[in-house]
């Protein structure tokens, strides 16, 4: 069962970037769509960089890797994942971390990246 954190430990942490051969302006500018080039460049990419937004029953996920049930775009990130076992939920109504919850997230993923590294 992967680690569940919130979508602003996500951005803080793993740095999402407009690909500059991206081909549409989607998730805020930061996702690569699941058809045409976008796709293409994708698959081309190194997947340990690249996260799914797939669609959940009442919230959306950022997941690590190239996924294709439920997909909603894909984003690229300057930090690789290292295939975590971990996933961001994007609630439909959330609300931004506070400061310190967010360093608490921070922390946490720090901790299960560290952990991966001595496993």
């Amino acid at each position: 069962m992967p680690v569940v954190l919130h979508e602003d430990a996500f951005y803080e942490y793993f740095v999402p970037y407009q690909h500059p051969e991206a081909r549409h302006n989607v998730w805020g500018g930061h996702g690569l769509e699941t058809f045409g080039e976008d796709i293409q460049l994708v698959r081309r990419l190194d997947p340990e960089y690249v996260w799914t937004v797939v669609d959940g029953e009442s919230d959306q996920w950022i997941t690590p890797g190239v996924r294709y049930v439920n997909r909603i775009c894909y984003l690229v990130t300057k930090k690789a994942h290292n295939w975590l076992d971990v996933d961001f939920r994007v609630a439909r109504n959330a609300r931004s971390l506070t400061a310190i919850g967010l360093r608490r997230q921070i922390r946490k993923i720090k901790s299960l990246m560290l952990a991966l590294r001595t496993d």
